[in-house]
């Protein structure tokens, strides 16, 4: 039988990424924490590694949606709808979503010598309100910024916007896994951040001059944005949105968030029956190994309170008086479990109840 030989063509477009895109999650697919959240009144995640930042400006509903630009690609996208106006914001109120990146990752991008390359950013945006919108990148380590404006032209219609940055040649960037760099879109915004002239060089952070000419999507309950295909990377020219598998996607968001317990999301990937002992007669010890190393040793929250979990040992079930950590780091989290009377030494597994889960946050 003849063999077919497989030309180097046939192959061609079949590649790992490169991870040029700087963003993680910029087509909104991950939503570890919830795909909806009602009443938003304070700066939340929804879409992992989206910080939805707002002060006292409106109230909003937040979720994952699957209204995206027709033939791209994209699956879902990031909504923001207003539920409740504040179509005068006070001096000091602010609203945008934004990504924040670490010192560590961006090297390349030579910030801070005279061989600084520029930044592209190119996304797909729609909304009701029509007008000037304001994309910002802000270096935190020196205290720098710059910011471009650009026009949603057609009323709930998708666009596509490219931008293109100056290279910064002051002021590098930290080499750590610390909070270093912004991107942000601004929505909205008082007059501490609007009264001056929009800063479109890169200088040392003026906040009047930050978000100039923006619109205030808050002005109206009628008012509805969705964004997706968020893509910044080095160099002057955008490319075509970087695809990276959803597995490969979720692994980069666990580096800052992961769900232990009986997830939200439904996929309950961190749902674990965790081996552990009795190490008093109402004390009980297990572990959770991530399975991604995070950022630096997480902060723990845990939705279901003293009663999260109930163990299981001896062909006896101990409901939990209360639970916290006891031993966190970048690789596993330790839980301390209080129950009814026991016998020490004795193994057990540690189970959650249904819809209870801990939140464990890296982010920056």
């Amino acid at each position: 039988m003849a063999l077919t030989r497989i030309q180097p063509a046939a192959i061609a477009d079949v590649r790992e990424p490169n991870f040029r895109n700087i963003c993680i999650n910029g087509d909104m697919a991950v939503a570890q924490r919830s795909t909806s959240d009602a009443s938003v009144t304070t700066s939340q995640f929804l879409c992992d590694r989206w910080y939805f930042n707002l002060s006292s400006q409106g109230t909003w509903t937040l979720s994952q949606d699957t209204d995206v630009p027709t033939g791209q690609g994209f699956a879902n996208s990031f909504k923001i709808n207003n539920t409740t106006a504040d179509a005068s914001p006070a001096v000091s109120d602010y609203l945008n979503f934004q990504q924040r990146f670490e010192g560590q990752n961006l090297q390349y991008l030579k910030k801070g010598t005279s061989n600084a390359v520029p930044i592209t950013v190119s996304f797909w945006i729609k909304s009701v309100l029509t007008g000037t919108y304001i994309c910002e990148l802000r270096d935190d380590d020196n205290t720098r910024s710059i910011s471009q404006a650009y026009t949603i032209s057609d009323a709930s219609t998708w666009e596509k916007k490219t931008l293109t940055f100056a290279g910064d040649t002051t002021g590098a960037l930290d080499n750590d896994n610390a909070r270093s760099f912004n991107l942000f879109f601004w929505l909205g915004a008082g007059t501490n951040y609007t009264s001056g002239t929009l800063n479109t060089s890169w200088n040392s952070t003026v906040t009047a001059n930050r978000a100039v000419g923006q619109v205030n999507l808050a002005n109206s309950t009628s008012n509805n944005l969705w964004v997706t295909g968020i893509q910044m990377e080095a160099g002057s020219v955008a490319t075509n949105f970087e695809v990276v598998s959803y597995p490969q996607n979720l692994r980069r968001c666990l580096r800052y968030c992961v769900l232990l317990g009986d997830t939200p999301d439904g996929n309950d990937f961190s749902k674990q029956d965790n081996i552990g002992t009795f190490y008093t007669a109402t004390g009980f010890y297990a572990n959770t190994f991530l399975q991604v190393p995070m950022r630096t040793a997480p902060s723990l929250t845990i939705s279901g309170g003293a009663t999260a979990v109930t163990v299981y040992s001896n062909n006896t079930s101990y409901a939990s008086a209360a639970i916290g950590a006891d031993g966190v780091s970048r690789t596993s989290v330790g839980w301390a479990v209080s129950t009814a009377s026991a016998t020490i030494g004795y193994g057990g597994l540690m189970n959650w109840a249904s819809n209870d889960y801990c939140e464990a946050s890296a982010e920056l």
